[in-house]
């Protein structure tokens, strides 16, 4: 087991089943709505039923997160087990139950549900439960058959993280010598598809086209002794100014996104609302970092990587990339997880990028110089370094 997850940790207008009860389900505002996702899913639903695994491909913005739990629903090989999907963020676990819930007309809790750290609301009726990292981990430990799974689903897994990379490898372990019936699914926008396939028994790769709006990427470069809230506070307030829409302002930490708020004093910017987004936050500010500005309001939303994926913040149409990220480290020869800050990857600049462009066309201000995007990595490294 110890040699092959090391091999793991180191590589990496259609109808189909549940269709019509899908559509009899939604709301009258969702119905007619067919998101890029859309046509993918016969060729998704028919791979799982026949290989129990597969990889699904689907840029920002196609769907992916919150139509294929609902489309696979009522699928005959879960046998009344329910879909399991791990989402790296609580924020994001939440606001993905939240907006499969009111597409089915339902509050979350019913058949769609959550679980993260210190907030849980699943019911005796969920059939779809969105659970953050350390949740699944926890449960492969107490029940590494997983009974009352059918398909268990990696979203984002380009981010590969500790966690996750652990909960594929456990997933799979038990699909090969408990739980022959137990579906695994992995997503992603930006991740190598056939490198994943080859380590899930050359599972079928299944791609889907987007259908983002055009972004304008702006390139302003940033003296090196500039710190990053100080060339964010500027870029946003140039933004406001020039652009129109809400502004996601990426940032490395909650430090540089306090002192960035500091910068911009709410008193000065007239209509303009300051929030912030990172995990150490309570739900509930956290959700008010997604909710919509106000009539006549415009919202600033400085933020962590938190909302790179997976979380569509409605009225974005302007995206300040700061260029950096902070995140975890696992180095087994210490047994330490550090936090470092680094350069984004390639695949990172390019999900923030989208960000602007998932509602409307947009624009994207990169604070750097664009002959510095060839000395970007094109993807994060795992989280786990062997």
């Amino acid at each position: 087991m110890a040699s092959w997850f090391r091999t793991f940790a180191e590589s990496t207008s259609l109808r189909w089943p549940g269709h019509a009860a899908l559509l009899a389900a939604r709301p009258a505002r969702e119905i007619g709505r067919v998101l890029p996702i859309e046509p993918a899913l016969p060729a998704l639903a028919e791979a799982l039923a026949a290989r129990g695994v597969a990889v699904l491909v689907a840029p920002p913005g196609a769907g992916k997160t919150t139509r294929v739990p609902l489309a696979l629903r009522d699928a005959p090989w879960l046998a009344d087990r329910k879909i399991v999907m791990l989402e790296p963020r609580r924020v994001a676990a939440r606001a993905a139950a939240r907006r499969m819930a009111t597409t089915i007309g339902e509050e979350v809790g019913g058949i769609v549900g959550f679980r993260v750290r210190a907030d849980t609301r699943v019911g005796p009726r969920t059939r779809i439960e969105v659970v953050t990292e350390g949740v699944l981990t926890r449960m492969l430990q107490d029940d590494p058959t997983l009974e009352d799974v059918g398909l268990l689903v990696f979203d984002e897994y380009h981010e590969r993280s500790v966690h996750a990379d652990l909960g594929l490898a456990l997933a799979l372990h038990s699909r090969a010598l408990l739980r022959e019936d137990l579906r695994i699914l992995v997503m992603s926008a930006t991740i190598d598809g056939a490198a994943v396939a080859a380590l899930l028994d050359d599972a079928p790769v299944i791609r889907s086209e987007g259908r983002a709006y055009p972004v304008e990427t702006r390139y302003l470069a940033r003296a090196t002794d500039d710190r990053a809230d100080a060339s964010v506070a500027r870029a946003v307030r140039g933004a406001l100014a020039r652009d129109e829409g809400d502004v996601l302002a990426f940032l490395p930490g909650a430090g540089e996104i306090r002192r960035a708020a500091s910068m911009l004093d709410e008193g000065t910017l007239g209509n303009v609302d300051v929030v912030t987004l990172y995990g150490a936050l309570s739900g509930a500010e956290q959700d008010r970092a997604l909710a919509p500005a106000p009539r006549g309001r415009r919202k600033v939303v400085l933020a962590t990587s938190i909302a790179e994926t997976s979380l569509t913040i409605e009225g974005v149409r302007v995206v300040v990339d700061s260029g950096l990220a902070r995140g975890p480290r696992f180095d087994p020869g210490s047994g330490m997880t550090r936090l470092e800050t680094t350069r984004v990857s390639r695949a990172s600049a390019d999900q923030r990028r989208g960000r602007a462009g998932r509602t409307e066309p947009g624009v994207c201000y990169r604070l750097w110089a664009e002959h510095e995007n060839h000395g970007l990595v094109a993807q994060a490294p795992p989280e786990i370094l062997l």
